[in-house]
């Protein structure tokens, strides 16, 4: 194989984005993982401007220029590139100066840094989820042992108490004592194991629709975009109800907290592939995003809003994120949400090849 042939085929194979530009700034060379990751076959980056693909163009045109002059490579770290279907990218990016004969060029070599954030922040999510969940087990076994001995103490002196208005204080004992064991249960998420079976999403979200639409009087607008490529897959129709409806509710009640005048949310289905969640990667994912136009979530509590008993409302037990995720994790999968002031976004993100034995 002649020497060109085989640094090309080396090029080919990269999974690191390289792209080679001429004298004028016009694409010579782009590798297959460039194609992916700018979203463009190598035709039509030819035929862009690939100043186009730097948001501060004018600047990056400058550097570019400096350095097919001076020689000298640079390199940039979590630096903004938008890709020509026109999506924003965190990159990390490397620029130097190629001699090929008497022509020169200059060879930049891109990295993306989104999915590496994206699953450095998953698994610290998924890390912190699990630490809850191991403090709250223990919690609840601290706090439901003595109250099953209050409860009983309540009972056996009620039994001997003759006077009946003082059983008044009893009854009152024994009700806060089954409050507080309703509340550690509710904590501890659901006790039962997942009842696997075949299930569609969209039936599962038309589901929730319904049940939403009956609570809110019909006052929100649902808008759905489902994608229908998307198989059935294995998982327990009940808790998934549970975890989208919590999710859904939370954006209802905020809707209605703050008084929107056109109360919508948005249901959307897609595909994805070749997705890692925390430290797995999976081949295809079920994404799910649950989208409201309401106020936003408060930023002082939006780092725990997955943590039992943080809530936005006065009124709120702080469960619901809590228990959602939980049951999403049972499933291999994870929940990420986005916020800013007319839009919360969740997205839910469940793996459609589930490993039966660890969702048990």
């Amino acid at each position: 194989m002649p020497e060109f042939e085989r640094h090309k085929q080396v090029l080919e194979n990269l999974s690191t984005a390289v792209v080679m530009l001429n004298k004028d700034l016009s694409l010579e060379y782009a590798n297959p993982a460039s194609e992916m990751l700018l979203e463009a076959s190598r035709r039509r980056l030819e035929q862009a401007e690939v100043l186009d693909l730097f948001p501060g163009s004018a600047l990056e045109g400058a550097n570019l220029r400096e350095a097919f002059l001076s020689g000298h490579p640079y390199t940039l770290r979590e630096a903004k590139l938008r890709t020509l279907g026109g999506h924003d990218l965190i990159v990390d990016y490397s620029v130097n100066p190629l001699f090929i004969g008497r022509s020169k060029y200059l060879i930049i070599e891109i990295q993306p840094r989104d999915r590496l954030m994206r699953i450095e922040r998953e698994e610290d999510l998924l890390t912190q989820h699990a630490s809850a969940r191991t403090l709250i087990r223990g919690l609840a076994h601290e706090i439901k042992n003595p109250l099953g001995g209050i409860r009983g103490a309540a009972q056996l002196l009620e039994r001997e108490l003759d006077e009946p208005l003082l059983h008044d204080y009893t009854r009152v004992i024994i009700e806060e004592a089954d409050r507080l064991r309703n509340l550690v249960d509710r904590l501890l998420g659901p006790r039962q194991l997942p009842q696997m079976s075949s299930i569609n999403i969209h039936a599962i979200m038309e589901r929730v629709c319904s049940l939403i639409t009956a609570e809110s009087g019909q006052s929100i607008c649902f808008e759905r975009d489902y994608d229908p490529s998307i198989p059935e897959f294995i998982g327990d129709r009940e808790q998934l109800i549970q975890a989208f409806l919590n999710i859904v509710r939370n954006g209802m009640q905020a809707l209605n907290a703050a008084n929107i005048e056109q109360p919508c949310i948005q249901l959307r289905t897609r595909a994805l592939r070749q997705i890692t969640l925390g430290a797995e990667k999976h081949r295809l994912v079920c994404c799910v995003e649950i989208i409201d136009n309401g106020p936003g979530i408060p930023e002082d509590i939006f780092t725990r809003i997955f943590y039992p008993m943080v809530s936005g409302r006065a009124e709120g037990t702080g469960l619901g994120l809590s228990i959602a995720q939980s049951i999403i994790n049972q499933h291999q999968g994870l929940i990420e949400c986005d916020t800013r002031p007319g839009e919360t976004r969740f997205q839910i993100f469940i793996p459609l090849e589930l490993n039966h034995e660890s969702a048990r």
